[in-house]
Formats: C-alpha cells, structure tokens, sequence
C-alpha cells in the first residue's frame, strides 16, 4: 500500500471510434488542454502540414490515419493521465484490441451526422466483454446530424449500454450555440475558433433568466424541454454504475474547435476508475501490491529511424518499477535490468526512475519480448487475455532485392514481434507467408520495410481461407493428421503447428474426421 496516493492519481484509458469520427484530434485538444502540446496539428488529408502529434510514424503522416497505437501521458488536476490513442481503422483492430487490455477505461468518440459505426460497435464489444467503463463523446456538433435523442437510442442499441447525457447540446450545425453541462449547472456558448474557448458561465439552475439572455428565449425554451425530458428517461447519474460498466456518461461538443472537450476532461479526471484489478492465470492482481508485475502488451520498432530501436510497451500492473533493478522476465525465466525505460509523448521519449500501477513505459528491447510477456520481481505470472487472432488474409512474400537479404529478414522478424502481422513458413516448400487481419497491413508492412530497414518485397497472391494453431493430446492422431494435411501445414514464429485451410469446407472436414484435435482461432491457448 506504500504506493497508494501515487496510484490513485493515475487515469490510464484509451480513445476508440470508426476511422473519421475524430479520435486523434480529441487526442490532441486533450494534450492541449493539459498542456503536454501547445500547438495542434490538423488531421485531414495526406496534404497536411503540421500532423497531429499521436500520428507520428510517416505513412500516418502521409495517409492522414492512424496506423498505430501510441501513448501519451501528461499531468491535469493533480492527476496523471496516459492516454493511448488507438488506431481506428478494421485492418488494424487487431493493435486496439491489445490496446484495451492495457487501459482502466474508454471515451468512445462518435461522429453526429454518421452514428454508431460498424468498428465502434466491434470496439464496444471487447470494452463490454471486459466490463470497461465508457464515456461517449458525440464529435462535429457544429455540422449537421441526428437529433440528440435519436443518436442516444441508436448508443443504447447498437452498443448494448444505457447512456446518460451530462452535457446538452444547444441547436446543431449552424444553429449551434454550445452546450449546457447538466452535471455541473453551466453554460459554455460556441464560437468556431480554435485557439480559444470561452468560459463557462455558472447557474443555479437551467430556469435561471440570464440563460435567455445569452441564447435567446426560443433557444432556452428548448434546452429547458429537452432538459427536461432527460431527467424524465435517462437514469439519474451514478458514479458506481459508469464503473460498474452499466451506464456511460454522454458529452456533446466539436473536438476540431476544443469544444466541449474540457467537459468530459474534467468529469473524466474526477470519476474515471483508478488502476483496476489485473487477470492473470494464477491470480488477480491488486495494484496496491508491494510487488512489481506488468505486461508486454505492444512492441514497436523503429520509433526514431535513426536509432533503429526498438522498445515494448509495458503496463505495470503492480508495485513499483524502479531503473535499474532486475527483474524477472518469466517466459525466459531470466533476470533482466533496464537502464533507461522512457516515459512517453507520442514519439518524445524521457527516461524515467520510478513508474507506478497505470503507467505505461517503453523498454528497450533487443529481442528479448514478444507481446503477451510478463515481468514480475520473481513470481511466474502469465497475463491472459492478450491474444493474436487467426489471420484471413494472406500472400506470400518474397525478397525484391537479393544484396538485401539480411536487411528483409531482420525487419520482417522485428515487425511480426510488433503483431503487426503474423509470418508462417509452409512445411511443404519452405516459403514465407504473411497472415494479416486487413488488407491495408499489407502496405503499411511494404512501407516500413522500405524506408526503416531499407529492405524491399514483393508478394504473391496464395488462395487460403483460414489459418489455425492445432495441438492434441492424441499423439498418434496428430502425426497422422500432419502427414495427410503435409502441403497445408505450416510453423508460427514461435514454431508452434498451424494449419493453413484453403476452403471453410477443408477446415469443417479436417474437425469432424480429427476430433482429438483442437483447431485454436487465437493464439491464447
């Protein structure tokens, strides 16, 4: 419990949504807001000048997406906040996934105009599978959109989660005026300026006259309907259900402008779960545990192209990780000690003495990790719920340039660590084959070993429909099914058995004529 206060202040969560509904650039206006930035760049085209600060890898620059998860931590209210910015695009859900492993809650981030989205409501569905406190934040109120009500009905369906607005926009699109904070009784008023925000003006109650004054009577006299109608259908507001993961706090706003934004910070500093509970297969863990553990929940290579380094991300779980202590790396059963693990602001790295439950630091990693890996002070924990999915895309890959041999081998070994795809060698031919869960990883994979490690590929369409670790307890029935199956048989990094099916018919067939053997669609197993 020696690490109590410092715990306590710590809100560790990531921002989630469908491609375009705004995610990075609430990112930013949240740095600016903690003051960790003081310029925002614009996230909007592959024309864009200044790239927004959690964009930081080049094809993202380029692109105008987020292809990756990174993280961002700065100080707000005497509380330490670490955002991960997570990718929004469904060929790189996998990276997200990993992501909401690693946070203690989520702000889902939805466009007006558009909705629920298919990849919100896939996101939404993991928070809810690991019961993750959410708050909604309802993007682009200054264009035109659904009707308020509408939208948090379509929330409470699609989403499977009862919703509470805490903030109430006041008209949409060119008729919006701002917002009215039904948690804290004030009146923000709009103005499409990015650089400043008005402040709020404090009232009693939303029947108060000065209201009319600033909005206009007609105005007021809607807000005060709707208002209405709010407390009369949505539950009363509770702490312990938002935490509970029962009800999810809704704020209205326009990310693009800072609007709306210092209201859900504010209410997320205040009400947002500290460090929870971690599950590994042994135990639970309290973070108020004297002992250190955390997890490896992502790697990335090539931060800073001119180190060429590359460094895990790990949560800690528990304890205190201190510079320079060993710990024990339980995989390899190895006592490891790290000299300079890093803070993180995006791409800005500071080395760092102490970390505590929540925080998210970067280890220096020559090869050492892969994601899933725990380290503790000496008891084997192994953290669950941190898989690899079964891959349905494929190509095979091929060296472009036979003097960069070892040049192609070295970056597809480091980017398979990252997860950003998976590489099988055929037991058949001995070729390569790259597994990816979105066909843009593909791009993203030839990009990267391009300009990071100088190496170029090619690749070759092979037909496949899905691929699947097997293992059996039956010996003999799985040396028969590997000689039958020799041509679909293939080995993961780790040279575990995969089984790669050409048709859904092949798999149905290989699982009813080997029952003894268990076909596994993630790698947790």
């Amino acid at each position: 419990m020696a690490n109590e206060k410092e715990i306590n202040k710590r809100r560790t969560f990531a921002i989630i949504s469908h491609p375009d509904a705004g995610k990075t650039t609430l990112t930013e206006k949240l740095l600016l807001f903690g003051g960790a930035i003081h310029v925002a760049g614009a996230v909007k085209s592959n024309k864009i000048k200044k790239t927004a600060t959690s964009d930081f890898m080049e094809i993202e620059k380029q692109r105008g997406i987020s292809v990756a998860t990174s993280v961002m931590g700065f100080e707000y209210n005497d509380r330490k906040i670490n955002i991960l910015d997570t990718p929004g695009h469904k060929d790189f859900a996998e990276d997200t996934y990993r992501t909401l492993t690693a946070v203690d809650s989520v702000i889902i981030v939805i466009d007006v105009a558009k909705g629920v989205e298919e990849q919100t409501k896939k996101l939404a569905e993991v928070c809810r599978m690991r019961n993750t406190p959410v708050m909604v934040f309802v993007n682009k109120m200054d264009r035109e959109g659904k009707d308020a009500f509408e939208l948090l009905d379509e929330i409470e369906d699609l989403l499977k989660i009862k919703v509470r607005p805490l903030t109430w926009p006041i008209g949409m699109g060119r008729s919006f005026q701002g917002v009215y904070n039904l948690y804290k009784q004030n009146l923000r008023l709009f103005e499409a300026n990015q650089e400043y925000v008005k402040p709020a003006v404090n009232f009693t109650n939303i029947n108060d006259t000065g209201i009319d004054s600033m909005i206009g009577e007609s105005a007021a006299k809607t807000l005060r309907e709707e208002a209405e109608l709010v407390e009369t259908v949505y539950p009363a507001f509770d702490v312990d259900s938002y935490l509970r993961a029962e009800l999810a706090p809704v704020f209205f706003g326009s990310a693009l402008y800072n609007f709306g934004v210092q209201e859900i910070l504010d209410t997320f500093v205040e009400i947002a779960p500290s460090p929870r509970n971690a599950k590994t297969e042994e135990r639970e863990i309290s973070p108020y545990e004297d002992k250190f553990s955390g997890f490896v929940f992502k790697i990335h290579a090539n931060m800073d192209p001119n180190h060429r380094d590359r460094i895990a991300f790990v949560k800690i779980c528990s304890g205190r990780f201190e510079r320079n202590k060993n710990y024990t790396h339980v995989r390899h059963q190895k006592q490891l000690k790290f000299s300079n693990p890093t803070s993180f602001m995006a791409e800005k790295k500071q080395i760092i003495d102490y970390a505590y439950p929540g925080d998210i630091i970067g280890l220096y990693d020559s090869g050492n990790f892969k994601i899933g890996d725990s380290l503790t002070e000496g008891e084997p924990l192994h953290f669950s719920g941190i898989p690899s999915f079964s891959p349905e895309l494929f190509r095979y890959i091929e060296n472009g340039d036979p003097m960069k041999f070892k040049q192609l081998a070295k970056g597809v070994d480091q980017l398979m660590d990252e997860g950003v795809a998976q590489l099988f060698t055929n037991e058949f031919n001995g070729r390569k084959i790259i597994g990816t869960v979105g066909a843009l990883q593909f791009e993203v994979i030839e990009y990267r070993l391009k300009h990071e490690y100088n190496a170029t590929c090619r690749y070759e369409p092979i037909q496949l429909y899905k691929a699947c670790w097997i293992t059996s307890d039956n010996k003999a029935q799985l040396l028969d099914f590997k000689k039958r199956k020799y041509q679909n048989m293939a080995t993961d990094k780790h040279g575990r058995d995969v089984f790669l099916a050409d048709t859904t018919f092949a798999l149905q067939m290989a699982q009813q004529n080997f029952p003894d053997i268990t076909f596994h669609f993630t790698s947790e197993f």
